[in-house]
């Protein structure tokens, strides 16, 4: 049996980033089950995240406040047009997958750092791609 390199992906996944998140909410909380197959499976109306698993437990869609976004990325917008969503990469070894980023063109906009806010074992970075897309890696216990 192989082992999975530590920045194979594990999961990958839309995070929708936006300014109405409770109408989102509604929206994906009601459609998604039809058209997906996916529940709930964090957050709520209230914010500032939601996510929506498939029944294998992967996730589909997320949802966050994009002021929260703002916030955990420390304002790093310059130059760049507001967020509206984010590539998310779930994975092992975040330092070293943003370094792979690095070496082949994407901009850090938050180096690989500990999210204890989020739980223990979040440790996440935040990147821009050569277009100005925000992209996401995170390692998480789960």
């Amino acid at each position: 049996m192989s082992t999975r390199p530590p920045i194979m992906v594990d999961t990958l996944h839309p995070r929708l980033l936006v300014d109405c998140f409770d109408d989102c909410f509604r929206l994906y909380d009601n459609i998604l089950g039809v058209l997906a197959d996916a529940k709930l499976s964090e957050g709520s109306a209230a914010g500032p995240y939601a996510r929506w698993n498939s029944s294998d437990g992967k996730p589909v869609l997320a949802l966050l406040d994009n002021a929260e976004m703002t916030a955990m990325t420390g304002g790093a917008t310059t130059g760049t047009p507001v967020d509206r969503a984010a590539l998310v990469f779930r994975l092992a070894d975040v330092d070293a997958a943003q370094q792979l980023c690095e070496r082949h063109g994407a901009t850090v906009v938050s180096p690989a750092a500990d999210r204890p806010e989020w739980g223990p074992e979040i440790r996440i970075a935040y990147l821009r791609d050569p277009a100005g897309t925000l992209i996401e890696l995170q390692a998480s216990p789960d």
